[in-house]
């Protein structure tokens, strides 16, 4: 893991990651690097989804030997600590003290929030891997602010969607209590046009859910769906499956509630999970193919969803450089170059759509057995074609 304050520069001895102390910013600032700035959760119950981000967009640098798109980069890395006013502070010092005209990195739309204004104001841009909150897809939405991820609610779009293919008619809903989990709840009701028996916002600093499990097993739903993305999930599916609730009523979640980290972490209690995801380590896409291939061999793990949209992320700002946007003094011409999505994304189909957010297709994944026996997320059917977001005509940009 890196410290919490670094300079990653990938050009260097062939493409190689290479990790200062702030001291040695101003020297390695003289090479004219575009200065990249990264926000995100290295530390905390969210910590291996800013790390995966982190490591998605290292790949696509080293992959360019330190540029992206032809221009040489520096990304500079710091920890939120899923802290809104951690963040806040540290987009204060990039914009202002340092003069970063471009930062990524953020997973938690709470921080997000904090951050984006600041960024925004001082004529910066933002461009997110991962928090997508409704607010800035449609009336707040910016000239200077992407999404490369989704739109918040959309892939909770697609969990209804699978929940209402699969003909559950009486669904028990959960999210943790913040701006994403409201979005989660709101995209999946968007869908599901079944019966709703109960929904409930849990802290999102919580670890025991018992009471919400009880509730559960006393409404006796056909399904469950829940948003408790990183750590929050581990403990909520080992809690589920203890009770013995696994056993007796499936879930249908999005792709937050289950990753290949999760996955790892919980074993056969995910076995039966039904889960919406606009991406799967499995597809059958040449660029897919071999970003797992790369990421695999330079990280020993499988890739979660959160180190693709780092990749993709990072070979979606190389294309705005390609096309013109390099000099981020001049945030019109990086947005004309932007919105061409000149990148061969990992999830095959992308663009972006009217508010700046993806336009692409979502799967319905399932927990299975694999080949060697044990669980598996194995991607079983397209549930929504070329899908944008329901905020997208809200937006005048």
């Amino acid at each position: 893991m890196l410290h919490r304050r670094g300079l990653l520069a990938a050009g260097a001895l062939g493409g190689a990651a290479l990790v200062a102390s702030p001291l040695a910013r101003p020297a390695l600032a003289q090479a004219a690097p575009v200065r990249i700035g990264m926000i995100t959760s290295l530390s905390g119950p969210g910590a291996y989804l800013g790390q995966d981000i982190r490591d998605g967009f290292l790949l696509a640098i080293e992959q360019g030997g330190g540029k992206l798109g032809g221009t040489p980069v520096a990304l500079l890395v710091e920890d939120d600590g899923l802290k809104p006013g951690q963040g806040k502070q540290i987009a204060e010092r990039f914009v202002g003290n340092e003069k970063i005209r471009l930062l990524t990195g953020i997973v938690f739309s709470n921080v997000l929030g904090a951050v984006l204004p600041d960024v925004l104001d001082a004529g910066a841009v933002y461009a997110s891997p991962n928090a997508s909150p409704s607010n800035f897809a449609g009336r707040d939405c910016h000239r200077n602010y992407w999404s490369i991820a989704w739109q918040n609610d959309s892939l909770h779009e697609s969990a209804g969607q699978a929940a209402q293919n699969l003909g559950h008619k009486r669904m028990f809903l959960l999210a943790a209590n913040y701006q994403a989990g409201r979005d989660a709840i709101a995209g999946f009701r968007r869908m599901y046009k079944g019966e709703v028996l109960g929904e409930i916002y849990t802290r999102l600093d919580q670890t025991d859910y018992a009471a919400e499990l009880a509730r559960i097993r006393a409404a006796r739903p056909d399904a469950v769906y829940q948003f408790h993305p990183g750590g929050l999930g581990i403990a909520f599916l080992r809690q589920y499956a203890q009770a013995g609730l696994a056993e007796l009523v499936p879930q249908v979640v999005a792709a937050p509630s289950m990753d290949s980290t999760t996955l790892a972490a919980v074993g056969e209690a995910a076995l039966g999970m039904t889960v919406g995801s606009h991406w799967n380590s499995d597809f059958d896409v040449p660029a897919s193919r071999a970003f797992v291939a790369a990421f695999r061999a330079k990280y020993d793990r499988l890739p979660t969803y959160y180190a693709q949209q780092g990749f993709d992320t990072a070979l979606a700002i190389g294309g705005a450089f390609r096309n013109g946007g390099a000099d981020l003094a001049d945030t019109e011409a990086f947005r004309k170059g932007m919105l061409k999505a000149d990148f061969a994304s990992t999830r095959g189909r992308f663009r972006f759509g009217p508010n700046q957010h993806p336009v692409q297709d979502w799967f319905m994944l399932k927990v299975e057995r694999g080949a060697d026996g044990k669980p598996a997320l194995v991607t079983k059917a397209k549930i929504l074609s070329d899908h944008g977001d329901a905020y997208a005509a809200q937006c005048r940009l």
